[in-house]
C-alpha cells in the first residue's frame, strides 16, 4: 500500500437534497465484498473519511442500524448510498462514487473471502478476508 494521502472534499447525493463535506478524506478506495455490502448493492467502494463530515439537509439522511458495530446512511429523497459509519468511533466510510474520480487510487479489499466468483477486479489490490479484517481493527 502506498503512503497515506487526504484531501478536504464535498459532496452530494444524486439529486443533491443532501451535501457534505468531509475534511479529511482518504484518497485510498476500497471494497467491501461482505454480504451486507452485496445486499445493499455492493460491492461497497468506499473511501475512509474519518469523523469530520458535515452535512446540510441532515433531515434528508435515513440511518438503518446494520449491525452490533455500524450503521449505514442514505438519502431518503433518491436512495443514494451516502455512508458505512462505525457506531463506536464515528468514523465514516462514504461512497466513493459521491467523490470526483479522478482523485482516488484503489488499493484494499475486504472481505475478499466472501467475494463472489462472477466478479474480479483487475487492479493488484491489499486483500484482507474478514477474520483478518477483524484482527487489525480489533472488531468482533
Amino acid at each position: 500500500m502506498t503512503e497515506k494521502r487526504y484531501m478536504e472534499m464535498e459532496g452530494a447525493c444524486v439529486c443533491g437534497k443532501v451535501r457534505f463535506k468531509a475534511q479529511k478524506v482518504d484518497l485510498h478506495a476500497g471494497a467491501c465484498h461482505c454480504s451486507t455490502c452485496r445486499n445493499w448493492g455492493g460491492p461497497y467502494m468506499a473511501v475512509d473519511c474519518g469523523r469530520a463530515v458535515e452535512f446540510e439537509n441532515e433531515d434528508s439522511i435515513k440511518v438503518y442500524d446494520s449491525s452490533m458495530w455500524a450503521e449505514r446512511g442514505f438519502c431518503s429523497n433518491c436512495g443514494s448510498h451516502l455512508f458505512y459509519r462505525l457506531k463506536e468511533s464515528g468514523q465514516y466510510g462514504m461512497s466513493v462514487g459521491l467523490f470526483d474520480p479522478k482523485d482516488f487510487e484503489f488499493d484494499h479489499q475486504y472481505f475478499i473471502d466472501q467475494k463472489p466468483a462472477f466478479y474480479s477486479f483487475a487492479n493488484k489490490t491489499n486483500d484482507l478476508t474478514g477474520p483478518e479484517l477483524f484482527a487489525k481493527f480489533g472488531a468482533e
